[in-house]
């Protein structure tokens, strides 16, 4: 279950930006500044949750608000950067168990296209590996904000969410209640046009 919300998490960071690719500036995601979130939430036997996320990530995105359908974004996350708040329970989500970050030590998010849905607003689709499997995903973004800061820099945030199946991700959750086969990923960063 954890393993999906990494791979989750790594993808749902990159497609949380509206990016355009025609002209458009490139932007570095800031997650060395903490920025940057992927974030996971999933049923805990269906009585409560586990919330967590991914330390460690790197990408990219495109973008430019006059030519939002040529839009992209790049992630790469380290699965092993997992963190529930709970050294036990994130070792055995780390484990073979679960995601395996052995054998998958990464995950990533590449787009493959951006369909602006209203003002600020738009779907990301993309392709997520996680656990050595391959899925198009769809996230519903939003433009939380762009401008110059306080460094001589310019800055756009944005957010996004989207529910996986880890089954589809080759993630036996078949032992545990059906509100586990799923987890939602939030993610929300700041990127700094280079």
């Amino acid at each position: 279950m954890f393993k999906k919300s990494v791979i989750a998490a790594a993808l749902s960071a990159t497609a949380v930006m509206g990016v355009s690719q025609a002209q458009a500036a490139d932007y570095a995601i800031d997650s060395e500044g903490q920025h940057a979130f992927i974030q996971f939430k999933i049923s805990h036997l269906g009585y409560s949750y586990i919330l967590g996320n991914f330390e460690e990530f790197s990408g990219s995105f495109q973008y430019d608000p006059e030519n939002l359908e040529s839009a992209s974004a790049q992630l790469e996350v380290q699965v092993a950067s997992l963190n529930s708040n709970h050294a036990e329970r994130d070792k055995h989500i780390k484990s073979d168990d679960f995601l395996n970050v052995g054998e998958y030590p990464t995950a990533t998010f590449n787009s493959t296209g951006f369909e602006p849905s209203g003002e600020g607003e738009g779907v990301l689709t993309g392709e997520l590996t996680l656990h050595g499997e391959t899925r198009e995903i769809e996230m519903p973004v939003t433009l939380l904000g762009e401008g110059e800061d306080p460094w001589g820099g310019y800055r756009a945030g944005f957010e996004g969410s989207t529910t996986l199946e880890l089954a589809d991700y080759g993630i036996d959750m078949g032992d545990f209640p059906e509100p586990m086969h799923e987890l939602e990923l939030y993610v929300t960063f700041e990127g700094v046009r280079q």
